[in-house]
């Protein structure tokens, strides 16, 4: 075996064992909510934001603010109000008096520069407000004035959002959303886990939980991530399975030129090929299947396809449509060689 195929094994073994002993810390306060879990994981091991969607009480905030807690990086929780301004997330300049008594202005940071940001209920604070993280979610760097500031890598924004409240919130720009490589759904637990969770809070003693990765490691393992193969065969059926989504592709099946409006675009190509390498490297696998693709699929499509007035009146939601179509799509054949 090859020095370097031995080596990227051994990053393997090492990569699922880190990732096994992060949920071991963080089940010791989240019960349950395990494909929640594996799914932000799979987001932060390849650079990526999320997006949580679910009812009060649910534990997102909680499940954010503990994975901070077991990655030894920087950690800031803005809670989104109708009067945030942009500015308040960003930062902004100030004037300042130096020694010598001149006036300058100085740039004062906002909560944006860190490793983590926990954007609480996002939809929450005015479009001009949600926009001031655009920047930063795609080319990791904010615009003050004419001055340009990197921000700390690795850079993750887990923001949250509650499906069921329509007064006082603002639902979050196709462009914005875009940016978000999972849109997670957070549901209820089940009766045991529920029962569980109950006993676990009843108890004054808090659990200790322990640091496992560092930035610099978070770093290397994404940097090793992208090591994982993707073949030809994986890529072509990525490709067709978002061409597939759109309704005025060709490829696209009847039911969703019926009751889809607009369908994803190549960002969600990248994320799935992106998705399904960490679902590879947390199962301690060197190349992408198909499977990890299916796997993805789910959150990362829900958030950019749309539906129509015919599906809304036939009960169907994005996450139906997505389901069907993985089993309408075909898997691309095999060259054979002869």
């Amino acid at each position: 075996m090859p020095p370097e195929q031995r080596d990227f094994d051994e990053f393997l073994d090492k990569f699922k064992r880190h990732r096994e002993l992060m949920t071991e810390e963080l089940h010791k306060v989240i019960i349950g909510q395990d494909a929640v879990i594996e799914q932000i994981f799979a987001a932060i091991f390849t650079g990526g934001h999320c997006l949580l969607v679910g009812v009060p009480g649910l534990a997102k905030t909680l499940v954010v603010s503990t994975i901070a807690r077991i990655l030894d990086v920087g950690f800031k929780r803005i809670q989104f109000t109708p009067d945030l301004m942009p500015s308040d997330i960003t930062g902004t300049n100030v004037l300042d008096e130096t020694e010598q008594g001149r006036r300058e202005f100085r740039f004062v940071e906002g909560p944006v520069f860190t490793n983590i940001l926990l954007a609480d209920e996002i939809n929450r604070t005015p479009p001009k407000t949600q926009a001031a993280l655009l920047q930063a979610m795609q080319e990791r760097e904010v615009s003050i004035g004419q001055t340009t500031y990197p921000i700390p890598d690795p850079f993750f924004v887990i923001a949250t959002q509650n499906p069921i409240e329509q007064e006082g919130t603002y639902p979050l720009p196709e462009a914005q959303l875009d940016r978000f490589m999972f849109n997670v759904k957070v549901d209820y637990p089940t009766l045991e886990e529920e029962e569980r969770i109950l006993v676990s809070t009843s108890v004054a003693d808090k659990p200790e939980i322990r640091k496992v990765l560092s930035a610099r490691s978070i770093q290397y393992l994404q940097r090793q991530i992208n090591m994982i193969e993707v073949t030809p065969l994986t890529v072509s059926y990525v490709a067709r399975l978002v061409r597939a989504t759109r309704p005025g592709d060709p490829s696209s099946p009847q039911f969703v030129r019926d009751l889809i409006d607009w369908g994803a675009g190549p960002r969600a190509g990248q994320y799935l090929i992106a998705g399904g390498r960490a679902m590879a490297a947390m199962d301690g696998r060197p190349s992408v299947s198909l499977d990890d693709v299916r796997k993805v699929a789910v959150p990362v499509l829900r958030h950019r396809i749309s539906t129509n007035f015919q599906a809304q009146a036939e009960g169907l939601s994005t996450d139906d449509l997505i389901v069907r179509l993985l089993k309408e799509v075909p898997e691309p054949s095999i060259p054979r060689y002869e």
